[in-house]
């Protein structure tokens, strides 16, 4: 679980690349991560439609609070 605040904001901005790869490392190594924050600031429409298809995945989450992240990380799906 990661807290939004302790990531660089090239992160969100995906053009970047970055989100991509870093994400893809957790990927590759079949680890879950959360990040936790308020996302509703960000206007992109390509970022709000990563979100959605990570929060509908099994790996990657976007969520707005911790409980929801522990949640997330600790099911079986």
């Amino acid at each position: 679980m990661i807290n939004k605040s302790n990531i660089t904001e090239d992160f969100f901005e995906l053009k970047t690349g970055l989100a991509g790869d870093v994400l893809q490392k957790y990927a590759n190594y079949k680890v879950k991560l959360a990040i936790v924050g308020d996302f509703d600031k960000y206007n992109s429409k390509s970022l709000k439609d990563f979100i959605y298809e990570c929060n509908n995945g099994k790996q990657v989450f976007f969520l707005k609070d911790k409980q929801e992240a522990l949640h997330a990380l600790h099911s079986n799906n």
